[in-house]
């Protein structure tokens, strides 16, 4: 079967975001929802930071864990992500886009690669005049860095009401 035609389309299209705008979004947004398949088939979930970067999301890890652990088991896996609310003048709902990313997930195995993608993460993050390289150099031999490549997004507009 084609994978493509895995992905339903959305049901409240009307709603759907422009792919460019979908894209921005994911640029802009500070922090987001990894989701993949955990123990005993139950999803596992977690607030993360991230990068975007040529059309594909990057995330830090430890070299262990439940994270690692559920992509060795499956590298199927979504990310979510909402940008900050806003508020109608006068009035108490919000309007909210989100998006949501499906795709398959993997280590990155190139150091150089790894590296410098901790880095852009790092200059993401951490303040300014924070000692990126410094970081990396005392922290960067016990990270791990998963590459997302996205199958499939969509992104959304709801007015809360």
């Amino acid at each position: 079967m084609d994978e493509m035609k895995t992905f339903r389309p959305m049901r409240r299209f009307k709603q759907q975001l422009p792919d460019e705008e979908s894209l921005c979004i994911l640029k802009d947004a500070y922090r987001g929802f990894l989701s993949v398949i955990g123990d005993g088939g139950y999803p596992y979930t977690i607030p993360i930071n991230f990068l975007f970067e040529d059309g594909r999301l990057f995330f830090h890890s430890a070299k262990e864990g439940h994270k690692l652990d559920a992509i060795k088991n499956c590298n199927k896996a979504c990310f979510t992500v909402i940008d900050n609310p806003e508020r109608e003048p006068d009035d108490w709902w919000y309007h909210v886009r989100s998006v949501i990313c499906f795709g398959r997930i993997r280590i990155v195995g190139d150091d150089d690669e790894k590296n410098r993608r901790l880095r852009q993460l790092g200059c993401k993050y951490f303040p300014e005049g924070y000692d990126v390289e410094s970081d990396l150099t005392r922290n960067g031999p016990r990270a791990e860095m998963l590459e997302f490549t996205i199958d499939h997004f969509t992104g959304k507009r709801v007015r809360e009401k």
